[in-house]
């Protein structure tokens, strides 16, 4: 206890006030009877705290002061400037008091005392045997509700206060109840240090004091809700953003310098990595991204058309109409492209594009290191360095070329973290842990299924290993997780029952997406990639299938160094579970036959044991050695921890020149990125609303596919005025619905892209006029264009020779008007 000052009282009663003339007299009267007949306060204050009031408060308040010198004014009409004029919040109001308080104690109480003055006994009494802080609680079995809120707010109180005990402040029953009796320096403390303004203050500071170990009393008192409250609905979202501040804050409390700096550092590499998009995010293009970008932006368009106009977030007939395109069986994102939709609104899907890639690096690397520090090590070097490779690695570089949801996985760690918590008998908790799994799982499906899918084997794998060699840990592990991944289930299940539904039996749905053998070349992970520091882009792309799947090329340094880490620390069973694991996820990403290196043989691949198994039937099988990434993170990092820890100069320099030289020749380099092609201004401008009629369609020329869809971004400038046939996306194909990219091609569409590709113009008769109206037909088409492109003569004149007459040159492109 801190020494008082001479001129200290025994007890601070602080009120906060807002218009509280109706009731604040009534309040101040009882507050001076109970305290002068207690006999416990020799000495006390009465602060009112007015919070910019616009009636007669303050004068109310100046009048008792007159008469009562131990009662003060803070706020209007005290003469007092800034920070107690204004309306700022009841958090505010609150801490201005207790910080102008002198009391041993201080009381914190409403201005409509709904808890009576009388309970403040019961509270002293909690206090005097030595607790820091006693709260009154209407949610105590024991307390005394007078007078009942109306059902629904006392419905939203309760489930607020349900969702404030889960995420800050534990154990505590009811944290918003405004009669509160604190020690006075602790709480002086603690409210010099809070930030909130509003209701939320109350857990800021209980929260404070949990974490500052000082003991919290919650004492059941009498209660009665007051006519006038100033409480309303929205003052319940208000506390619960409030709630999420807190959490923040309470990071940013926990970080240390070094945390702060790794995290600088995760974002600013990836900003680097990204800075070529980010000189013009709508008008630049990712070199290596083939026509990813351009699909991955209007899957961000769409979602935002759809969010705004509240259509289905699953489904569009934007492209491939007439059928549509089934949203949720494409990774379109939705956990990010659905909060970010304002975004995309606002600022246009390529500014989105450039912020899920960068913050989703820079978020997975953050996710990695809160693991390895949480988990794994303790030297913050170490962490950072093995949550870079776990981010930044080869594998997950070439997908950030253009696949976000398998380089924005910052769900994986926390995923990962909840399982462990589960696996440990001593401290789990499997409804509140199972409870925060499912909903991590729920969003993980919603930002990518593959990925998590991978990473479901990979751990499993690595259960598996460790459960060989720890089997009494394991069994001992069995039954708090098996009711943790119970009540996951019981909690994801009903989330995702809908959309999984949607995406496997809704319109345009698919089983299946064959890729035909996509193994790993051996090769290909000892290489570098091509976007590798030491990499060769002629090597790499031999051994991939294009720069966005160069899904290994760790580099023979980096996989030497493991295999030396693996020889050191051997002994720690993690180690030998992490060896496993990568190995064999190494192994099985070389597919159904494994190539043997500069030869014509092949040896038969472990994948083939799996490979037509439903839900693995979809799985690019050379994208499984990108479960070693985080693997080799780990590993790494608890190598650089062992190596940071050692007493030997030697062996310390020689380590770090070995870690060096392993992740030198794999430090990425940045992106390549061009000027995209300028969008024809009969689109940019808006002719082609004189052209299209509403319920038509726009059908560019060649018809839109995964080789070619620049017309996804022509109808992203064009705001989504109007649908497509065809495009770029993943539907079914045939009776059995198998799952292709694109849609089954129209004669016509076929006919078109030979000419394209081959430059000549074919020959055309009744058969072709007669397919090309049926097709036309079928779009519901208004108009065909034609942009400048290679061999745009030949498709011009084969146009011609189809619909009988010849295009109109209008805003930069060939138009056939098709009429309504």
């Amino acid at each position: 206890m801190a020494h008082l000052s001479a001129d200290a009282v025994d007890l601070t009663v602080v009120v906060p006030a807002y218009n509280e003339e109706q009731r604040l007299r009534p309040t101040l009267d009882a507050i001076r009877r109970h305290l002068d007949a207690s006999g416990r306060y020799p000495k006390w204050e009465l602060i009112v705290v007015d919070d910019g009031s616009t009636d007669g408060t303050a004068a109310i308040v100046q009048e008792v002061a007159a008469a009562d010198p131990r009662v003060r004014l803070l706020g209007s009409g005290d003469g007092l400037e800034s920070p107690y004029t204004g309306n700022h919040g009841k958090g505010h109001a609150v801490r201005m008091g207790v910080l102008a308080s002198r009391g041993r104690y201080v009381l914190l109480a409403d201005a409509d005392l709904a808890t009576p003055i009388e309970e403040l006994d019961a509270l002293q009494d909690r206090l005097d045997e030595g607790h820091s802080a006693a709260i009154g609680s209407r949610a105590h079995p024991e307390a005394r509700i007078e007078v009942r809120q109306h059902p629904a707010r006392r419905a939203l109180g309760q489930a607020g206060n349900r969702l404030i005990r889960a995420l800050a402040v534990p154990g505590v029953r009811d944290t918003q109840c405004g009669f509160k009796l604190f020690d006075g320096d602790r709480a002086r403390a603690a409210f010099g240090r809070s930030r909130l303004d509003g209701w939320g203050i109350d857990i800021e500071i209980l929260r404070m004091f949990r974490r500052a170990r000082w003991s919290i009393s919650e004492v059941p008192v009498r209660w009665a809700h007051q006519t006038g409250s100033k409480i309303r609905a929205l003052d319940y979202a208000r506390v619960l953003a409030d709630l999420a501040r807190v959490r923040l804050y309470a990071l940013g409390e926990r970080l240390r310098p070094a945390d702060r700096l790794a995290l600088t550092l995760f974002l600013l590499g990836a900003v680097w990595l990204y800075k070529g998009l980010w000189m013009g995010p709508n008008h630049r293009y990712i070199s290596d991204s083939g026509q990813d970008q351009n699909q991955w932006e209007w899957f961000f368009s769409v979602t935002a058309h759809n969010v705004g106009h509240l259509d289905n977030p699953l489904f569009t007939h934007l492209q491939n109409a007439p059928l549509g395109v089934n949203l949720m069986a494409n990774t379109v994102m939705l956990g990010l492209s659905v909060p970010l939709a304002p975004v995309t609104a606002l600022f246009g899907p390529g500014v989105t594009w450039a912020l899920v890639l960068t913050g989703g690096l820079a978020g997975t690397a953050a996710a990695w290191y809160w693991l390895l520090v949480r988990r794994f090590v303790t030297s913050r070097l170490a962490a950072a360095l093995g949550a870079a490779l776990a981010a930044f690695a080869p594998p997950m570089i070439s997908h950030a070329n253009a696949h976000p949801n398998f380089a924005v996985l910052f769900m994986i760690p926390l995923i990962v973290d909840r399982l462990l918590r589960l696996c440990d008998r001593e401290t789990a908790r499997p409804v509140r842990d199972g409870v925060t799994l499912g909903l991590l799982l729920t969003y993980q499906i919603f930002l990518g299924e593959e990925p998590l899918l991978i990473a479901c084997m990979a751990m499993l794998l690595f259960a598996v290993g460790y459960a060989a060699m720890r089997p009494s840990v394991a069994r001992a592990a069995l039954v708090p997780l098996g009711r943790g991944l119970g009540v996951a289930l019981a909690v994801s299940l009903p989330l995702l029952a809908y959309p999984l539904y949607w995406q496997f039996f809704g319109d345009q749905s698919y089983h299946g997406l064959p890729h035909g053998p996509q193994g790993n070349s051996p090769r290909a992970l000892v290489e570098f990639a091509g976007r590798s520091l030491a990499g060769d882009e002629a090597t790499a792309d031999r051994l991939a299938v294009n720069r966005t799947e160069q899904n290994a090329f760790f580099g023979w340094p980096l996989l030497a160094l493991a295999a030396a880490l693996l020889a050191a620390l051997w002994q720690d069973v993690r180690v030998r579970a992490l060896g496993f694991t990568a190995f064999v996820m190494g192994l099985l990403s070389l597919g159904r036959t494994i190539p043997l290196p500069w030869t014509d043989r092949e040896l038969p691949g472990p994948w083939r044991l799996f490979a037509d198994l439903p839900g693995l039937d979809s799985i690019l099988e050379s994208r499984l050695a990108m479960a070693a990434a985080p693997v080799l993170g780990i590993l790494l990092a608890l190598g650089c921890d062992r190596l940071a820890g050692n007493q030997d100069g030697v062996v310390r320099f020689a380590g770090w020149v070995a870690v060096v030289t392993a992740l030198l020749p794999i430090v990425p380099t940045a992106y390549p990125t061009t000027d995209r092609t300028p969008v024809p201004s009969f689109i940019a401008d808006g002719t082609w609303r004189s052209y299209v009629p509403r319920g038509r369609t726009l059908v560019p020329v060649p018809v839109p596919s995964a080789a070619g869809a620049e017309a996804l971004h022509w109808q992203t400038t064009a705001d989504l005025g109007f649908a497509i046939p065809q495009g770029y996306f993943v539907g079914p194909w045939g009776p059995d619905k198998i799952g292709v990219y694109g849609a089954v091609p129209r004669p016509t569409s076929s006919l078109l892209s030979q000419v394209r590709d081959t430059g000549l113009v074919p020959a055309i008769g009744p058969q072709q006029r007669q397919d090309a109206l049926t097709d036309l037909a079928y779009w519901h088409a208004g108009a065909l264009v034609l942009p400048p492109q290679p061999s745009d003569g030949a498709l011009r004149e084969t146009l011609k020779q189809l619909l009988g007459q010849p295009g109109e040159w209008v805003g930069g492109v060939w138009v056939w008007r098709l009429g309504g």
